[in-house]
């Protein structure tokens, strides 16, 4: 079997931006694969990494996935094993000389994305550095992410959209899935803790039906000038 190799530095991170995809090992419908959110967030950080002098480290391919539990391939870890395991690659790259730190995320339940703002604030305690990191699901980001597709939840439109330019030959199935009108957002404003009670019976919402490949290449850029404005910004 043959391996792709991991996007590991080869060279020294000593004056340069070190950069950490995270996302998850979770369901992602009938027709995206369980890495979807570790594939964004690569990719994410590899499209900022271009734009500002930074080294991609290896994802972290796990985190806080609780609303997809009840569903096949889903693992979770707790969100203080979140927080930790940032914090202490982050500690790492530091102590490595890198310039810079920054989280490049894409798996954003609600306590995914809060051990994470948890880790950058452990990091600034012990090294007095910063990390870089916009929470994409935010409303001022999700509106801007919103001009080029629906920002439709999990699995619909826009996930569908950036996993068609990343890694295609992995999404099967999708023009076939009929479209859920359930707000996952709305479903977790008013209690819902699974995918099953916020709507999203099968794991996803919104229309991945109507995803293109190009639309998610504009996502992929967007989402680095997003991340690289976030790091630019932290310099000041």
């Amino acid at each position: 079997m043959h391996l792709a190799p991991l996007p590991f530095p080869r060279a020294s991170l000593v004056g340069k931006w070190a950069i950490l995809p995270t996302g998850a090992c979770e369901a992602h419908g009938p027709h995206l694969p369980l890495d979807t959110d570790v594939r964004i967030a690569t990719a994410m950080a590899e499209s900022a990494a271009a734009r500002i002098d930074g080294r991609v480290l290896p994802p972290i391919t796990y985190g806080v996935a609780r609303f997809a539990r009840n569903f096949p391939g889903t693992i979770t870890v707790s969100a203080e094993v979140m927080t930790a395991l940032v914090a202490e690659v982050l500690i790492s790259a530091h102590e490595a000389g890198a310039a810079g730190l920054a989280i490049a995320n894409a798996h954003l339940e609600p306590d995914n994305v809060n051990a994470l703002f948890a880790a950058c604030r452990l990091v600034k305690e012990r090294t007095g550095a910063s990390v870089a990191f916009p929470n994409v699901g935010s409303k001022r980001q999700a509106e801007r992410l919103s001009k080029i597709v629906p920002f439709d939840g999990h699995s619909g439109i826009y996930e569908t959209s950036l996993v068609l330019a990343i890694s295609p030959r992995l999404v099967r199935g999708h023009k076939k899935l009929p479209a859920v009108d359930a707000d996952l957002g709305q479903g977790i404003a008013r209690g819902a803790d699974n995918f099953e009670d916020a709507g999203g019976p099968r794991a996803y919402f919104g229309q991945p039906a109507l995803a293109t490949a190009d639309a998610g290449r504009r996502l992929v850029r967007e989402l680095g000038d997003i991340l690289a404005e976030t790091m630019d910004s932290s310099r000041r």
